[in-house]
């Protein structure tokens, strides 16, 4: 398992907090690891959710209609990539 950035960890948190996964501990995700199916096994309602969550937290919109959006929710690592270049100063 890769260590997580700061960022990484920040987004980690709000995932768990958003999505209340309260078996889950935001240092224990993968940052490379996918965020849906095999891996944390999120669902489409949980990307709603976390979009959400992140537009509240860091001042911009994930929106559905973005054909990127297979690549930015890949894994933790690449979701923070895209916040940390996406994110409201």
């Amino acid at each position: 398992m890769s260590l997580q950035t700061q960022a990484e960890r920040e987004l980690a948190e709000l995932l768990v907090e958003s999505l209340n996964l309260e078996e889950v501990e935001p240092g224990s995700i993968d940052p490379e690891a996918p965020l849906f199916n095999t891996g944390l096994g999120l669902d489409s309602i949980d990307a709603l959710e976390l979009a959400l969550a992140i537009s509240k937290r860091y001042g911009f919109q994930l929106r559905s209609d973005n054909d990127e959006n297979r690549k930015i929710f890949a894994s933790l690592r690449a979701l923070s990539a895209h916040v940390e270049q996406n994110k409201a100063v």
